[in-house]
């Protein structure tokens, strides 16, 4: 069976990428649904009670975006069910590209379907570099949905 990573902020965009990874798993998949946690200024800081605060809201809010995004996505794309696709939440922390890259090694993914930034101009700056470093590294394709 096919294994497709699907990284999503929640956005629009990552929408339409999810909506794009139902339509090319026809013939069934495992799509897994990534969240990252976005944790290296975390580790800037040195109060140690403050940055188990931000984590833990840092981690409801990435429960929010993932279980509202898959739930959107069975909604619109599969009418509540996906034939032959299994949709599989993950919620991990670290670089964000790193973090992309090491599920993808140990996943066994065979692409990579990601959603173009349509934030402000320094977000799209940064996830346009997360996209690029993915798309660079991986030894597999990824397709950068707008």
């Amino acid at each position: 069976m096919t294994k497709i990573l699907l990284p999503t902020n929640g956005s629009e965009n990552a929408h339409k990428a999810g909506e794009y990874a139902i339509s090319e798993s026809a013939l069934g998949a495992d799509i897994i649904i990534l969240y990252v946690i976005d944790t290296d200024y975390l580790d800037a800081l040195s109060q140690e009670d403050l940055k188990e605060k931000l984590r833990m809201k840092l981690r409801k809010e990435g429960e929010e975006v993932i279980n509202n995004y898959k739930t959107r996505i069975e909604d619109s794309q599969c009418q509540g069910y996906c034939k032959n696709v299994n949709l599989i939440t993950a919620i991990k922390e670290g670089n964000i590209a790193e973090v992309i890259i090491k599920t993808i090694e140990e996943e066994n993914i065979d692409q990579v379907i990601i959603g173009k930034s349509n934030k402000s101009s320094l977000e799209t700056y940064l996830l346009e570099n997360i996209t690029k470093k993915v798309a660079k590294t991986a030894k597999i394709p990824v397709k950068v949905i707008s």
